[in-house]
């Protein structure tokens, strides 16, 4: 630990690399196996480019923005992307059945334990395969991490997880009733649309505190951070499925209930890992989606991006198929039993940004 008032070294001396460097190496053995994993599925490993006209259309995600300029010194807008989605159902659309990417990633506003300016997201997609296929690849990839690391138990902030236990599913409408006694499905209409009023009632009773201009989206945010998201991946992983519609931007409904849609996220000790989706592939629908999103952002944040209309093509072209983003340097973290995100990150970006 750090004398107060003594500054840390700098992640490039002897000392500090030292201290990291069997983080480090953990880190690559992990990427190496799930490396493995992919090809031996027949999936081909692609390289998207970081610069992109949008980069993505989810309200609360912050890019980083730069202009490319033309022979004649013209500028035009480009942003760094905050994930390969987009260029990877565009290759969907162009005939890839099965692909997988370790993209470098970049979202402003964020740094800390679990977070940093630029990031490795595993990103793969299965053509023809529903997203419960998806959370068996969770499964095996959090197994395959600690054989790989030699790890029998992760842990963080004084949670554990085993990995070779089979993770437990839980939908959102279970996670609300379970630790927050709140009914969320009663404030959806089978039409997606949502009750502001009739949920923040019976947040009221949970004893979070509300504010008057709380939305629909920032009740449901407020109950998932403060209720829920503490309790899950405690002593094995938690996959947490169904969310609303309103709250899967990118997802197609779910048949079995329309108010819902087909997305997960996996956590294992507290921490969010992965994010996945049955692919929504209708483009009109999508526009609208993206539209309502910037509309959001717009509000909120007084900001907005542009949205990709060769994506939206694409999307009208794209074969049914399930993906998941999963945060490579966050499992490297659990299966080493690092810290902060920093220290499997072979060289951090500059510390002046915290």
């Amino acid at each position: 630990m750090n004398r107060p008032g003594v500054s840390a070294p700098p992640w490039w001396s002897k000392t500090a690399h030292a201290d990291r460097r069997p983080f480090l190496i953990g880190r690559n053995k992990v990427q190496s196996a799930l490396r493995s994993y992919f090809e031996k599925g027949d999936f081909i490993e692609v390289d998207t480019a970081t610069l992109q006209v949008s980069p993505g259309n989810e309200t609360h995600l912050h890019a980083f923005a730069t202009e490319a300029l033309t022979i004649d010194g013209r500028a035009a807008p480009l942003y760094l992307h905050t994930s390969p989605e987009f260029a990877a159902k565009k290759l969907l659309s162009a005939g890839e059945s099965r692909l997988f990417t370790f993209a470098h990633v970049y979202r402003n506003r964020e740094r800390g334990p679990l977070h940093h300016p630029e990031f490795t997201m595993l990103e793969w997609y299965r053509v023809g395969e529903d997203y419960e296929q998806l959370m068996a690849d969770c499964a095996d990839m959090l197994k395959l991490a600690a054989e790989t690391t030699g790890t029998t138990r992760f842990s963080f902030r004084g949670m554990e997880a085993d990995p070779f236990a089979e993770p437990e599913r839980l939908t959102l409408a279970q996670a609300f009733d379970r630790f927050g006694g709140i009914d969320l499905l009663s404030s959806i209409a089978a039409s997606g649309e949502t009750d502001r009023d009739l949920l923040a009632a019976s947040v009221r009773n949970s004893g979070i505190r509300l504010a008057e201009d709380d939305t629909w989206a920032d009740l449901f945010s407020k109950v998932l951070v403060e209720k829920i998201e503490p309790h899950l991946g405690q002593g094995r992983a938690t996959i947490l499925c169904e969310y609303p519609v309103c709250e899967a931007a990118l997802a197609r409904p779910s048949a079995r209930d329309p108010r819902v849609a087909e997305r997960f996220e996996l956590y294992a000790c507290g921490v969010e890992l992965a994010n996945a989706f049955g692919e929504l592939t209708d483009a009109a629908e999508q526009r609208r989606r993206f539209e309502h999103e910037m509309a959001e952002k717009t509000r909120i944040y007084g900001e907005t991006y542009p949205i990709d209309e060769d994506f939206l093509s694409a999307l009208s072209m794209m074969p049914e198929a399930s993906g998941a983003a999963l945060g490579f340097d966050r499992l490297a973290m659990l299966a080493t039993g690092a810290t902060r995100i920093d220290q499997v990150m072979w060289a951090p970006v500059a510390e002046v940004l915290s």
